[in-house]
């Protein structure tokens, strides 16, 4: 038996529409539709794919998590759309979301202060950010590109570097102050070693002692997941980190932190690098504007 036509693309529009609106009412504004056309096509929606997508009441709207994974795959896939009919008619305009997951000390350096100059490029684009340290399945958590340091694990991922930084190790003047500066990397068991709590590619401090390794394992009462919160530990005199260059310059600069120990560095630098899935296609021009502008504007070291 043939089944009736479904217009899956305008079901994706209009439920996108409902969710960015929060609700039926303004969706039916912004789309010239009635509220009660808006219900039935969310429900007959729900019913074709045998799933809750929404909670509704008279006072409240709230996305189930199977609506929530329907509208941002649905919302990835209008601005394909919407991005191949543009490239076909050899449109260059940047439009729709970007999806960017990116560090936290990357997006308080370098990316932040960049954001309104990029806005102001390519005002169709919007962005969803996330900030975190740890690494991340694009393809699974539907993003576009992310800010990460190192070498690449997945073949899968295409790679644009955006520079390298020396790695410092640094203090407040006032926990200096409190315990005393080490003179040695061996003298650094007496003190109180800041660490990351998730898995990091090099867990220990390498120093270059009489042209040999000596590597320091950190380990004390206090460990955090992302950068810039280390730095606000180190701020706070709380410990001893371990941070790149660039996120402390400026409190170097100032005072407020210290470096140590740079007679022993072992000159090791954090490569950082936007990063994309790659599919064999065209990326959507949104996704390459975002690019070029990083590997310009958005360079680190």
């Amino acid at each position: 038996m043939l089944r009736p036509e479904v217009n899956r693309s305008g079901e994706m529009q209009v439920f996108v529409a409902v969710v960015e609106g929060g609700g039926f009412s303004a969706a039916a504004r912004n789309l010239g539709m009635s509220p009660s056309a808006i219900s039935k096509l969310v429900s007959r929606l729900e019913r074709r794919l045998g799933a809750r997508l929404v909670q509704r009441s008279t006072r409240s709207f709230q996305l189930t998590p199977e609506g929530r994974d329907f509208f941002d795959r649905s919302a990835a896939i209008l601005a394909s759309i919407e991005d191949a009919e543009r490239a076909a008619g050899a449109a260059v305009e940047a439009v729709g979301r970007i999806r960017l997951n990116s560090s936290s000390v990357y997006c308080t350096h370098v990316l932040n202060p960049l954001l309104p100059e990029f806005l102001a490029l390519y005002p169709g684009v919007t962005l969803d950010i996330a900030q975190t340290d740890t690494v991340i399945d694009l393809l699974a958590d539907h993003t576009d590109v992310a800010i990460r340091t190192g070498p690449l694990k997945s073949s899968s991922l295409v790679a644009r570097k955006l520079g390298e930084t020396p790695i410092v190790i640094v203090a407040s003047p006032a926990y200096l102050e409190r315990t005393g500066v080490p003179r040695h990397p061996a003298e650094l068991g007496g003190h109180t070693l800041l660490r990351f709590s998730y898995t990091r590619r090099v867990r220990d401090w390498p120093f270059l002692v009489d042209g040999q390794i000596f590597s320091v394992t950190p380990g004390g009462a206090v460990q955090v997941n992302d950068g810039e919160g280390m730095r606000q530990l180190a701020l706070a005199g709380v410990g001893i980190v371990r941070m790149s260059a660039f996120t402390v310059a400026d409190d170097i600069a100032a005072g407020r932190l210290v470096p140590i120990l740079e007679a022993y560095s072992a000159g090791d630098r954090e490569e950082f690098y936007a990063v994309h899935v790659g599919q064999g296609g065209p990326l959507p021009s949104r996704v390459r504007a975002l690019l070029e502008f990083l590997a310009e504007r958005g360079r680190v070291g």
